[in-house]
């Protein structure tokens, strides 16, 4: 074992300047989900190199698989998400390979997902003979983005036809340090469903309300009714979130609108309750739309499902951390997170474990939220997650 680790941790050293330039151009060339045909391109082109065969289930995003020297029935997959976010980004840190797409930035992380993927796909391909089975290699496209990418693969019958037995993922995180990983068994990430909501009155001049029916009171009420719902309605023993997102009505200062529309998420871990929250939002719409004589629309989008990490593979990724990084290296998380992840929709079709990788580093500016502007990854952390995944495939 102290070899193999030893001899993974050097590969990992080897690639490391090929994985911060494949992240640096990536990051300055950020695609949207279903729309990540150059980076597809480039993906298929670095795996090619390599030797690693490669197939297109879908239109974007690929799969390489690696057969092993050693003859097993192991399948083993290890899944990176390429899409960008839908955003502007900033930062001084990485001035110097900042999006040249207006409208488009990895501000998730995901170029370092896939950079550190073909980074153990390197090591992977040089260890080759010391692989027992096979093991897949999935670049997936739209994440961000309902229905989500890893459900449309699933959809493929692909991963099922090559007999997939178990699945690895991971996420940057800017709360965890450089070279540590955070895990847990059992449920790890949250049910992001999401609603649109347009509230219908009459418009009217703002000097006589009395003629007119005020969506924008409407809403009033009913956002502070939203925010009633988890704590009065969910068991308290239940993580639930429901948060508006964004609030659109009006014009200017002297016109009462004819509607007013709010859109926002539900984060939950059960169908159960996520329907519970959708049926109590109905009612509140309802109540408060026919008490002021208006009116209403409400879709309510069903997202990902929660992630919930298989208990023996959480297992082995814990004790396989704590070799190749170290006991202090590793944190058992004590409490799931509410931020959602399509990752679970291959949970639902093989035992997989998902795990945050440590990303977070004053010296990188590189502590942001997901999802911020100046969100960054210290990109030592690919040292990290590319031998990790690599050790995953090669055994404890």
């Amino acid at each position: 074992m102290a070899d193999f680790k030893r001899t993974i941790q050097e590969k990992a050293k080897n690639h490391f300047d090929y994985m911060v330039q494949t992240r640096r151009y990536l990051h300055k060339n950020p695609e949207v989900s279903f729309k990540e045909y150059d980076t597809t391109d480039y993906i298929l082109h670095e795996l090619k190199k390599i030797g690693i065969e490669t197939h297109r289930p879908l239109e974007t995003g690929c799969v390489g698989i690696i057969e092993g020297g050693k003859t097993s029935d192991r399948v083993i997959a290890l899944r990176a998400d390429i899409d960008a976010l839908a955003m502007d980004e900033e930062g001084e840190a990485k001035r110097s390979f900042m999006s040249d797409r207006p409208g488009a930035a990895h501000c998730c992380g995901h170029d370092a997902h896939t950079a550190n993927l073909l980074g153990a796909a390197n090591i992977l391909t040089e260890m080759q003979d010391e692989i027992e089975g096979n093991v897949l290699l999935i670049f997936q496209p739209a994440e961000e983005t309902l229905p989500g990418g890893g459900r449309l693969l699933c959809e493929t019958d692909f991963l099922q036809e090559h007999n997939v037995q178990e699945i690895y993922g991971l996420h940057t995180s800017p709360v965890h340090q450089t070279g540590t990983i955070a895990t847990k068994p059992g449920p790890l990430m949250a049910r992001p469903d999401e609603f649109e909501i347009t509230i219908k009155g009459t418009g009217g001049h703002a000097a006589s309300p009395h003629l007119t029916v005020d969506p924008i009171v409407m809403l009033g009420e009913i956002i502070t009714q939203f925010q009633t719902i988890v704590s009065r309605s969910v068991d308290p023993a239940d993580p639930a979130v429901v948060t508006i997102g964004r609030v659109r009505a009006g014009s200017t200062y002297n016109v009462i609108p004819a509607q007013a529309e709010l859109i926002g998420t539900v984060r939950t871990f059960s169908q159960e309750n996520a329907y519970l929250i959708r049926d109590r939002m109905e009612s509140i719409l309802k109540g408060i739309a026919d008490g002021a004589g208006g009116g209403y629309e409400f879709e309510f989008n069903e997202g990902y499902p929660a992630v919930v990490n298989n208990e023996k593979l959480t297992d082995y990724l814990i004790k396989t951390s704590k070799r190749y990084l170290g006991d202090n290296a590793v944190t058992q998380m004590p409490k799931p997170l509410m931020a959602g992840e399509d990752f679970a929709f291959y949970q639902q079709q093989f035992p997989g474990a998902f795990f945050l990788l440590g990303s977070g580093s004053e010296e990188a500016d590189s502590q942001w939220s997901w999802h911020h502007p100046r969100y960054n990854v210290d990109e030592k952390c690919m040292l990290t997650g590319s031998a990790l995944m690599a050790g995953l495939v090669l055994g404890e």
